[in-house]
């Protein structure tokens, strides 16, 4: 934990008894008032609903906001609120545990009835029948409603709106993530026991099976790039090089097909967040990375067939290496997180990013009001208030002052991950060993030990230099080597300076980075794993991925010109960043 110069009298206190881990894969920075409350009740309460739906033995996970940033705790199923916190039972008395607590039987019972059923078929469906269709429709009515129409009453009932659907949305998301991600753990495991194949090996063969990785909203963009391969006008339109947003708003009043589709993905995607936070922006706000986004589609070539077949080769290469008593369990394993797979990105794009873009966008309409009232310096300090704060600064009653707003932004702006302990209280001790599980449970804990590790474990070696130039190292999550300008993006409003064929280098990648993607030539991370977001991606496309360097976006700089070896799981500064070049008029 590094001490910030400009907050050095800061304290982490702990909320509470037992550990409490930093929670890293949603927020690199603090959160807003505004966002803490979403992830501190709407989070836990879909993560929760997941749990007790599969028969985990883990009955919730507290989350709390601690100067801004996320702590996590996880409670064992039984344990009381603020007990359980010195560890694992005995074994012994683990055992018996599993085997006489009438409720502890019950939910190992709903457990085994989870994997037998496959629970998360029926969950998929759910999604594609009742929940998706709900999430976008909630979506789209809170869209159609223009906040800058409305008066003060109404605009104060929308922003508590926009509060409580933002919520919603990140339970939901929450409450599908045992069927989106429990049966990938559960192939993965499977198979790097049977094979001793690592788990990068085993997650190759997910490639092709997540399409909202290649792209926010990715049917109505395909079918724009098919409108616009077809129509020379539009694809004059799109090369155009005006004003981003006149070329975008020129493309949807086109006739036909082209003006048609560019309405259909743009309506879509205008309001979806690109982080996880009202303060980051929404896609619609970026329409120089939504021409660059589309250019890259179309030029898109015939890689991603290319990139199946030599996924099929790899199936059966890996299949080879089964044991043959295990390859009908092999095949269906691979058919069940093949299936969900697509799950892992579309209940965040159609569920908390648009609904946290709804929000911004209600929030960003207070701030407009605010600073025309001479409340506060700048429209985006409203994000930094709590929802009863806006209330009251509309009525023209008492709330923050200007200066004190601008302090809460200075402090978003930052503080990092860096300056947050990674515990507060002690660590959590050693788990229980697994063979004191029952069956069930003990299956599903090896899928669970397999996700928690593969999404965020650091797998980092040491920085070093050579006459070559700096070399960073971390975990190789797809194969080839790229070299290209490396684009370090710390926050969401850095997604403008991408230019097609960079290599993103960043902290962690999300769901709601889709919309750049078609931008990438190669993805280096400082956290993840095999089962990242940003490794999901790197096999989408078939480029060249690192993550879990810890450190790429401190010691790269940003402009140079970089080699991402896929193979060695090494990034190589080749070259520093060009000088900027004055050129002086005669």
């Amino acid at each position: 934990m590094k001490i910030h110069p400009m907050f050095p009298d800061l304290t982490f206190e702990p909320p509470g008894p037992g550990p409490w881990e930093l929670e890293k894969a949603h927020f690199t920075r603090p959160s807003t008032r505004f966002a803490a409350e979403v992830m501190t009740r709407g989070m836990p309460r879909g993560f929760a609903k997941g749990m007790e739906r599969y028969g985990l033995l883990m009955e919730r996970m507290n989350v709390v906001s601690v100067n801004g940033f996320g702590y996590a705790q996880m409670v064992p199923y039984g344990v009381p609120e603020g007990g359980g916190n010195g560890g694992p039972p005995p074994k012994a008395a683990l055992w018996l545990l599993f085997r006489l607590h009438p409720g502890i039987r019950a939910r190992i019972r709903k457990c085994q009835a989870a994997f037998e059923a496959k629970l998360w078929r029926a969950d998929l469906e759910r999604w594609d029948r009742k929940d998706k269709p709900w999430a976008i429709a909630e979506n789209q009515a809170l869209q159609a409603i223009d906040p800058a129409s409305l008066d003060t009453g109404e605009l104060q009932s929308h922003v508590r709106r926009a509060r409580w659907h933002m919520m919603d949305m990140a339970t939901l998301h929450h409450e599908y993530n045992l069927a989106a991600v429990l049966p990938t753990g559960d192939y993965v495991a499977h198979t790097c026991e049977w094979t001793g194949a690592s788990s990068g090996e085993a997650l190759a063969l997910l490639q092709g099976t997540s399409p909202l990785a290649r792209g926010i909203a990715i049917d109505e963009l395909e079918a724009l790039g098919k409108a616009l391969r077809a129509s020379e006008e539009g694809r004059v339109v799109l090369a155009g090089k005006g004003n981003p947003q006149g070329v975008l708003d020129t493309l949807m009043a086109m006739p036909g097909e082209v003006g048609a589709a560019a309405r259909g993905y743009l309506d879509l995607v205008r309001y979806r967040s690109i982080g996880y936070d009202i303060a980051d922006k929404t896609a619609g706000e970026l329409p120089d990375m939504l021409v660059r986004a589309l250019r890259a589609v179309i030029e898109r070539g015939h890689a991603e067939k290319e990139a199946l077949a030599a996924r099929d080769t790899k199936e059966r290469e890996l299949r080879a290496r089964v044991p043959a008593e295990h390859r009908a369990q092999f095949d269906e394993l691979l058919g069940e997180a093949r299936l969900v797979n697509r799950l892992r990105d579309e209940r965040g794009i159609y569920a908390d990013s648009w609904g946290t873009g709804l929000a911004r966008r209600a929030v960003l309409e207070v701030g407009r009001r605010l600073v025309a009232a001479g409340k506060i310096a700048d429209r985006e300090h409203a994000v930094d208030l709590t929802m009863e704060e806006m209330v009251e600064l509309l009525a023209d009653r008492e709330g923050p002052s200007a200066e004190e707003l601008a302090r809460r932004a200075l402090y978003r702006a930052t503080m990092t991950l860096e300056h947050a302990p990674a515990w507060l209280n002690a660590p959590p001790g050693e788990p229980p060993p697994l063979d004191v599980f029952p069956a069930a449970a003990r299956r599903a804990m090896k899928a669970m030990n397999v996700l928690m590790a593969e999404m965020s474990q650091e797998h980092a070696g040491p920085k070093h230099e050579e006459d070559t130039g700096v070399r960073v190292a971390g975990l190789s999550i797809n194969a080839g080597v790229y070299e290209g300008t490396a684009r370090v993006v710390l926050d969401p409003s850095d997604f403008e300076r991408i230019q097609r064929g960079d290599v993103l280098v960043t902290r962690t990648t999300s769901a709601y980075f889709n919309v750049v993607l078609p931008l990438l030539g190669a993805i280096v991370t400082d956290r993840g794993g095999q089962l990242s977001h940003a490794a999901i991606v790197a096999r989408e496309y078939g480029i060249p991925g690192i993550v879990g360097t810890k450190e790429a976006t401190t010691v790269i700089p940003d402009g140079a010109l970089v080699r991402v070896d896929g193979e060695r799981g090494e990034v190589t500064v080749l070259a520093a960043a060009p000088a900027l070049s004055l050129e002086v008029a005669t």
